[in-house]
């Protein structure tokens, strides 16, 4: 356990940022989760929407400390990787 005033407030402010975070990620794994059903279900429109809220998460997210922005390029290169793929097997 800390002792000092300044550990003290390094643990509290680290049990925050950590919630904050872990809650942050797991919205963006929700996303993705709805954008990779909409492509499983073969909805050009739906996984094209759900891709749009994804970057919006991802690029927010980025923003701050949370994720690394390279991280958030790389998630959104993969996901954009799938929908064109769904695009050009459709058309």
């Amino acid at each position: 356990m800390a002792q000092s005033l300044q550990a003290k407030k390094r643990a509290k402010q680290n049990t925050k940022s950590r919630t904050t975070n872990r809650a942050r990620k797991s919205r963006i794994k929700t996303q993705i989760k709805h954008f990779e059903t909409a492509i499983s279900e073969d909805n050009v429109e739906a996984a094209s929407e759900q891709y749009k809220l994804v970057v919006k998460k991802l690029d927010k997210t980025a923003s701050t400390s949370t994720m690394h922005k390279k991280t958030a390029a790389r998630k959104k290169s993969r996901l954009a990787k799938k929908l064109n793929a769904l695009k050009a097997k459709k058309s």
